[in-house]
């Protein structure tokens, strides 16, 4: 599965489709198909573009990977007028993306992506394995009400990138960096009225809010998880906590665990060298272990 030379340095974009003919944006690092070793799906309110650096690391070891946009963000399509946003709409395109690539990858998913990721797995996605990353199938309700209140506190959106780079240096005061244009410019869109809001569906606050319901039933969609499992967590997030970690590890007694002490939520934008290590190791088949060679016969 994975090959023996680096793939090309950037990303080629493409697109899927979801459930109900949905257009998801997506970008590959190699190849489609058997070479698509793993599989990227992001956090609520993000992009596929977090995963950019991930996937670029990857590819220089010869692991394929792709990513999406999930429906209501980025680039993907939107739910029509009236049509609500469901779990279950998203755990139905990650199955018809599944259902596209001939051989399981591994799929890796932040928060949202990771839980979207883990109900599919329950409903016959066959990856060949599961990483979750920041998230767990209890989480800290505290941590869960301060990302949608920052989420939802600029309806009105933003002057300009410096207006939006100021609001997000504020709520994130441990990154030494600020945003610059360029890398606001897939988080922000420009409105009739000239402002900039976020690329995401505003419905989606609204929609989702209860999410928090879902937990019995991602617990038990995690009991059920025979594959490989690893759990990137931030030492300094507000929704991931040792207790929840280790109410996760009870739950998949062989999942792997890999704490980054000086990440936040925000796993991949904190640490990002760190994190694409874990994911490089976990994916790298090994002799006498737990790997994708093993995994994808079964």
């Amino acid at each position: 599965m994975v090959s023996t030379s680096p793939l090309p340095a950037s990303l080629a974009s493409f697109e899927w489709t979801g459930s109900g003919g949905i257009t998801l944006s997506a970008s590959a690092a190699g190849p489609l198909g058997a070479s698509t070793g793993v599989l990227f799906a992001h956090g609520f309110g993000q992009t596929r573009q977090a995963w950019t650096r991930s996937m670029l690391a990857l590819g220089n070891t010869g692991v394929g990977s792709a990513a999406w946009d999930l429906r209501g963000h980025g680039q993907s399509g939107r739910n029509a007028p009236g049509q609500t946003y469901t779990v279950e709409q998203f755990i139905d395109d990650a199955l018809a993306i599944r259902a596209t690539l001939p051989d399981p990858p591994v799929l890796v998913g932040a928060s949202m992506g990771g839980l979207v990721g883990l109900a599919a797995q329950a409903r016959g996605a066959r990856f060949a394995g599961l990483v979750l990353v920041d998230v767990t199938p209890k989480w800290e309700i505290a941590g869960m009400q301060r990302i949608l209140a920052f989420m939802g506190a600029h309806p009105d959106g933003f002057d300009d990138h410096e207006h939006a780079a100021n609001e997000i240096a504020a709520y994130l005061p441990h990154r030494r960096e600020r945003k610059s244009s360029a890398e606001l410019a897939h988080l922000l869109v420009r409105g009739g009225d000239g402002r900039l809001r976020w690329h995401w569906d505003p419905r989606l606050l609204q929609d989702l809010a209860d999410s928090a319901k879902h937990q019995d039933e991602l617990a038990d969609a995690a009991r059920g998880i025979d594959v490989p499992v690893l759990l990137v967590s931030g030492g300094r997030s507000d929704l991931v906590s040792k207790e929840t970690v280790a109410h996760f590890l009870d739950l998949v007694p062989h999942a792997q665990h890999v704490h980054l002490p000086e990440a936040t939520h925000m796993v991949a934008g904190d640490d990002n060298d760190a994190f694409t290590r874990a994911i490089i190791e976990f994916t790298t088949p090994r002799p006498h272990a737990g790997s994708f060679q093993t995994v994808r016969g079964a």
